[in-house]
């Protein structure tokens, strides 16, 4: 689904990224994992155009979309959640989930409501500002958002940031049920490095812009080793 191989980006002439490779298929998730600023979230606006990379190629569903612009991306099922997750908070819940569907290839006028199966709680704030929910609530807000464009890529940039352990959950709880469909890839950046590990099919250690360390995300969690690597 997602392949890109040796990627190289820029913020003016401080190289960011040096050279990743990566491949990640339907129904399964990849954890990028790594101290703060090293890189891991500039990745992800790369793979979603946000940023043009200097040199190497992504390609999506077996497309080249190195040079496509976001919208572009957006169109062909490329889904992200930012950091501190960009909400609007003027707009109600309604009006968020509405505005996920400019992302949907059809354009339909309705979302479909299958997304508060994942997250009930929004079905009871439907009428709410975002701006007055709290951050965990943001946070699923600005997961469902995504999904009712029904993307085939899900990025996902520290989705447990700042959020209170119930709540975590019940993310990890959907992001479950959305690996299971097995029509999905996910790329998750995250630095709580349990969530991380029992969700990933396979993790990435990202240190200085490169992948110093990577393997299949099997039994236990050895968070000695994993703080080992990212301190």
């Amino acid at each position: 689904m997602l392949r890109v191989d040796g990627l190289h980006a820029y913020y003016g002439e401080s190289h960011i990224l040096r050279g990743l490779d990566i491949e990640v298929s339907p129904g399964q998730i990849a954890g990028i994992i790594g101290r703060n600023g090293m890189g891991k979230t500039t990745f992800l606006k790369s793979i979603v155009g946000l940023l043009r990379p200097r040199s190497g190629r992504i390609e999506f569903l077996e497309r080249d979309i190195t040079a496509s612009r976001p919208e572009a991306r957006a169109k062909l099922g490329v889904a992200y959640v930012p950091q501190g997750r960009e909400i609007f908070p003027q707009l109600t819940v309604h009006e968020n989930l509405l505005l996920g569907l400019e992302a949907h290839p059809d354009r339909p006028r309705r979302y479909d409501e299958g997304v508060f199966e994942l997250f009930p709680v929004l079905r009871e704030m439907l009428g709410r500002k975002g701006g007055v929910l709290s951050g965990g609530q943001q946070q699923q807000l600005a997961i469902a958002r995504a999904l009712v464009s029904e993307p085939k890529l899900l990025l996902l940039d520290e989705p447990t940031e700042g959020i209170q352990p119930s709540i975590i959950m019940d993310i990890e709880s959907v992001l479950w049920k959305i690996r299971e469909r097995g029509d999905v890839g996910i790329v998750l950046v995250e630095q709580y490095l349990e969530f991380a590990w029992r969700l990933a099919d396979r993790y990435y250690v990202m240190e200085k812009g490169e992948f110093t360390a990577a393997g299949e995300a099997e039994g236990e969690c050895d968070t000695a080793l994993l703080d080992r690597l990212t301190a």
